[in-house]
This record gives structure tokens, sequence and C-alpha cells, in this order.
């Protein structure tokens, strides 16, 4: 499955086994088969292709995928362009049966959708119209994707250059030292027990993907649970680091947090304001000097975690106060720019798939189609699943 590329007719990285080792328990398929992952998440994703250059013109995959076999009156290319539609890939979703996690299309879906039939030579036309479009596409989204990254990368150079580079005057103390004296540098709740609609909010690991965690989206729970944890109660502004998972992760929680508490994963940390600000202890946090720290003392396997006594140790840098609040100015102004500059490619991309979708769109509703004759007909009829 992960050979099969996003919309992408090419399917690269293929194995080679002897035939007994894959005749059975594996789905085979042949030179230009079209391949279209059943289950969730893949379906949902576009997991789909065009096999191609196949050894000996035959292949075998996982099982998880549709094999659709064009008849001559049906290009792949142009079949995998029809699978490409977003309306196709949500009518799948909607379809879907079978056990929560291990949901799957079913084949009947598939075979009943009507696709447009125009003549071959016209088939040929739109799929070198469709080719040349997503070509271009594809060159500008790498571009946009390559200025996001120079972006980020500028960010990252420009804060550790701040944290890791030779500075007179900084100290460097166990981050057990530097907090405040409410902060005992404690997990969060164990067991949270089940959602309640009026409950306490809890900050979860899996709610750290952005930096100020709101109210909005959070599992409540019985405030009863929370009796035994007054340790991590959040005052609000307080940086919450997962230190269960994805260790290193930091948010900052919003005002209007205070009260409310994080799980097991996450560890509140609220700085001495004596000796460092908040918002630059964020910042100190995230830096490769104290990321790296983080990674080295991680460990496990199936769940990654850095237990309190290393925690306790990081080492953080920070000059005087004073110095403190030039640096937080120069890097929430980098931050401000960085983030804008994010946003207008995050918008770009989303706007070249938009662009992809209304090109597949006019391309199946015969507006590419030039004088060559459409005739709507059933899956069923020109491929086999």
């Amino acid at each position: 499955m992960d050979e099969l590329g996003i919309r992408d007719k090419s399917v690269s990285g293929a194995q080679f086994r002897s035939l007994g080792e894959v005749y059975s328990g594996y789905t085979y398929f042949a030179e230009n088969d079209v391949l279209l992952a059943k289950i969730t998440p893949c379906f949902q994703n576009g997991k789909l292709g065009v096999a191609r250059g196949l050894k000996n013109g035959i292949g075998f995959g996982s099982s998880e995928f549709f094999v659709l076999r064009c008849d001559e009156r049906l290009l792949p290319d142009f079949l995998f362009y029809y699978l490409s539609q977003d309306d196709f890939i949500e009518g799948g979703v909607a379809s879907m049966g079978g056990a929560v996690g291990h949901q799957r299309v079913p084949p009947e879906y598939v075979l009943g959708c009507s696709i447009p039939l125009p003549p071959l030579s016209e088939q040929r036309r739109i799929v070198s119209v469709l080719d040349a479009a997503f070509a271009g596409l594809a060159t500008a989204t790498a571009n946009t994707q390559k200025n996001l990254q120079n972006a980020r990368e500028l960010f990252d150079s420009s804060l550790n250059t701040v944290f890791t580079s030779s500075q007179n005057g900084w100290n460097v103390s166990d981050l057990s030292d530097v907090v405040a004296s409410n902060c005992s540098l404690s997990y969060g709740i164990v067991q949270p027990g089940e959602d309640r609609e009026d409950g306490l909010p809890i900050v979860r690991p899996t709610d750290l993907g952005r930096k100020i965690i709101t109210p909005t989206g959070l599992k409540r729970i019985d405030p009863s649970r929370a009796d035994s944890y007054s340790r991590t109660t959040l005052k609000g502004a307080d940086l919450l680091l997962c230190v269960r998972g994805t260790t290193g992760t930091l948010s900052i929680a919003s005002e209007a947090l205070a009260g409310a508490n994080v799980t097991r994963g996450i560890v509140p940390i609220r700085f001495n304001e004596d000796i460092i600000d908040q918002g630059f202890g964020y910042y100190a946090l995230i830096s490769p000097f104290v990321q790296a720290q983080i990674a080295e003392a991680t460990y496990g396997a199936a769940l990654m975690q850095i237990n309190i006594r290393d925690l306790r140790k990081l080492k953080i840098r920070f000059p005087s106060i004073e110095d403190q609040a030039s640096i937080l100015h120069r890097l929430d102004h980098l931050t401000e720019s960085t983030d804008q500059l994010s946003e207008h490619c995050a918008n770009k991309l989303n706007a070249f798939e938009e662009l992809k979708q209304s090109i597949l769109h006019r391309a199946f509703r015969g507006e590419l189609s030039g004088d060559g004759s459409t005739l709507n007909t059933n899956l069923m009829e020109t491929a086999k699943a």
C-alpha cells in the first residue's frame, strides 16, 4: 500500500519476489491495470495509480486494492482521472461498511458508478490535456512547498542561532530550578473517563497540533476525576509539553483554560517570572538546544516517552529579563512573518487542489471534449474489479 501514490499515476518502488512467495494472500494485477485502495483512510486519501513497467507484465499487491482492468473502450489513464475526483471519493466514503478503523468501500459502489465514455481518440486528447495541466500544477505545488520549507528552515535557523551561539552573560539552569513555585512539573490525569458535555475541559497530546489551545473541541470530563490532580490544574498561559507520543511538542494554554487540566501525556510548565518570561520560555523549549535534549531522553518503541526525572534536568539557556524582552520581540516578529507566509502557501496549495478538481469536473462533464461525442456508461461494463 505504501508504494501506491496519492492520486499519482505511477506505482513506484516495486519489490521483486518469486511467484511462489506471492501466489496466495496477495492481489494479482497486470500491466495497465488501475489500482485503487478500498480501505480507510487510504481510500479517502486518494491512493490509486496505474500499474506499468511490470516485470513479466504481472504484479501482486495488497488485498486492500481494487484492481480495475479496462476493456478496449476505456483508457486506463482516463479511468485514473475519473477516480481522482472528489465526488467519486466522497461517494465511496458514504458507502463504506465494516468495523471502525477497518471500513471498506464495497465493490458494488465502484462498479455501479457511471463514467462518461467518449471515443478513444477523444479520451486520449482529454488525458493529454489533463496530463499537461496536472504537470504544471505539480510544479507549482512543489515550488510552493519549497517556499514553505525555506520559511520554516529560516525560522529554525534563527531560533537555533539565538539559543546555541555563544552568549555572554547567559545562564544555564535545570528546568526544575527556573519554574514557578506552584509548578510541580507533574503528569496529568491518568484515567480521565468518559466525555461529559458539561464537564471539565482537559487537554490531551492529540490536541497539541496548534500553538494556542482553547476550550473549543476539547474533551470534557467529570470534574471529580481531577480532584487528585490539582498540581496540574491550568492557570492560563501555561506551556503544555507533550511527554508521551510526540515528545517535545509544545502548545500554549489560552487564558480561557484557567481551571482546566491535562492528561497523563502532558506536563504544564510555568516559569518563575523573575527569572524567565513565559513568552521567552516558549521559544526556549522549542529551540533545537532543548528539543535535542528531549529527543535524547526519549525512550520506548510502541510508545515514546520521557520521564519526569529527565524532564526536570533539561538545561535551559536564558539571558537577563531585560535582554529576554528584546529577543522575545524579535522572535515574535519572525514568527508572525513565518506564519503569514505559511498561511499564504497553504492557501495557494488549497487553491491548486481546488483547480485540479475544477479541471477534472470540466473534463468529465464534457467541457474539454471538443467535438467528440460522449456516452455515459457503467463501470461494470468497461472494467473488472
